[in-house]
This record gives C-alpha cells, sequence and structure tokens, in this order.
C-alpha cells in the first residue's frame, strides 16, 4: 500500500512572544513536503517555540502556520495531531507502562479516548513498533530501557500518530554518541521509507551539518541562513549564529561539512 501525500509547512510573518520576552520576529518560511530540515541556533532563538507553533500547540501573535494548506491554529487539539507529531525534548516517567502501552499513547488523536479502552494494538501500532526496530521490546517495562532505547520507544509512540509531518526537539539530548547517532540514521531511514516532512530542532551542527538536506539558523527570533549544508555551513555561520570562531572543512567521503570551532566569541553587551 502507497503512503499517503507528505504535507508541507509554511510560516508567514510568524511572531510570538512571552510577557517582556518577544521570542520569534515575523519568520517567513516554506517547508517542502518531504523535506529533512534541521533548524540550530543559540538557547532561547526561538527553535523550539516554533516547532510548537508548527504542532499547532501555540497560537502566533501575528502571522499564521500553514500544515498542508490548513492554518493549524483553526484546527482542534486532535485535528493537529493527525497532521502533525512532536517528539518533545523531555518526557515525564511513565512508571509501570510498557513499551506497548506506550506506543498505543500515540494513537488517541485517531482512536480517541474510548477506542484507547480496547485492548490490543492495531496495525499503525505495530508497524511503528517495527518500523523503529523495537517490536521484541513491547512488553518490557518503559523505564527499564536505557536513553538511547527509551527514545527509540518515544520515536515510535510519535510514529503511531500515522501524520505526514514529524517534528523532534533535540532528540539526541543526553544520548552518548553511539545511541546519537543510531536516533538520526532511524529518523533519515523512517524519513525515506515513509515520506515523512521532518524537522528537528539540534544543537550539534556536525550532526546537522551531516544528516539533514536542508539548514535553517535563527538569531534573536529571526532566520539568518536558510539552505542545503554545504553552502550554509561557513564560519561567518558559527559567528554569525552560534557565537564561535571556526574553521570549516569538508568530510573527505561523504563531503558534508565539518567544523572546526575554535573559541567562543566575546558576548556583545
Amino acid at each position: 500500500m502507497s503512503e499517503p501525500e507528505p504535507l508541507g509547512i509554511t510560516a508567514e510573518g510568524v511572531s510570538f512572544g512571552y510577557p517582556g520576552r518577544p521570542v520569534l520576529r515575523g519568520v517567513d518560511l516554506r517547508i517542502e513536503p518531504a523535506q529533512l530540515v534541521a533548524m540550530i541556533g543559540l538557547n532561547g532563538c526561538g527553535k523550539s517555540t516554533l516547532l510548537r507553533l508548527f504542532a499547532g500547540l501555540l497560537r502566533p501573535e501575528g502571522g499564521r502556520v500553514l500544515v498542508g494548506g490548513r492554518d493549524v491554529a483553526e484546527l482542534s487539539r486532535r485535528e493537529a495531531a493527525r497532521r502533525v507529531a512532536l517528539l518533545h525534548q523531555a518526557a515525564p516517567q511513565v512508571p509501570g507502562m510498557t513499551v506497548r502501552q506506550l506506543v498505543r499513547q500515540g494513537r488517541y488523536a485517531a482512536r480517541g479516548p474510548l477506542g484507547m479502552l480496547r485492548e490490543g494494538d492495531d496495525a499503525v501500532s505495530r508497524r511503528a513498533l517495527r518500523d523503529v526496530g523495537v517490536e521484541d521490546w513491547a512488553d518490557r517495562p518503559v523505564d527499564a530501557l536505557s536513553g538511547g532505547e527509551r527514545q527509540r520507544v518515544r520515536l515510535a509512540m510519535a510514529l503511531a500518530q500515522d501524520t505526514r509531518v514529524l517534528l523532534l526537539d533535540e532528540p539526541t539530548t543526553y544520548l552518548d554518541l553511539r545511541h546519537q547517532l543510531d536516533v538520526l540514521q532511524t529518523v533519515v531511514r523512517l524519513r525515506e521509507e515513509r515520506g515523512l516532512t521532518v524537522v528537528m530542532v539540534l544543537h550539534d551542527l556536525a550532526h546537522a551539518a551531516r544528516f539533514a538536506e536542508r539548514l535553517i539558523a535563527l538569531r534573536d527570533g529571526r532566520v539568518v541562513a536558510d539552505g542545503p549544508p554545504q553552502t550554509v555551513v561557513t564560519p561567518e555561520l558559527l559567528a554569525g549564529a552560534l557565537d564561535v570562531a571556526g574553521r570549516v572543512g569538508r568530510d573527505p567521503e561523504g563531503g558534508w561539512p565539518v567544523c572546526y570551532p575554535d573559541h567562543p566569541l566575546p558576548i556583545e553587551k
């Protein structure tokens, strides 16, 4: 069976802030269907806020966000969850819950509260377990898993929403290097197999440059760079978006940019 058509995301003049602290200042973006995009920038530049706006969890103060041509702010929470899955940076503890039970939580938008009371997995949950490679752990307690294993299970839960857009907020945080690579390679594979539109916030510019086909850099709530990593990742980007002086080379085998940060730049007052 073929996959449904992927959905694009459009931000039109999006602004958002908290009392006394503007976060986003007129962001204009068009993310094409089935693109794999990484967003980078300093803490507080608006990356995670933009993901929440894409998911319909926040409403813009100005402008609008369209997912598949629909204004996400006009959708109900369940309608938005049928279009966009957001994997948050942190997740609450789930004592006593098994992998199978946690992944089934991703079916809430499709099955509703009464459907969630039914026992057994549907085909979408089973596929999510299988595609992420956690099917053999289905009856293990989530709190008995390692950090990397738990992140793969959470990814399966997001896939169980069966959306065309997958948003990942720092999916490699707190993971060792092996599990960082495991998660990112799994995301790349799933995007190719399912035709997903993927937007992920990453702190590691090396990972962003290697795994994403498009890189968006934010600074003070504005887009300051946008394009393929091969053209966007430069010493000027390190300085202008990340306050770091450094050099940029190329991986001799893969050709992606490789950064050599030298020292932090003075903070302007």
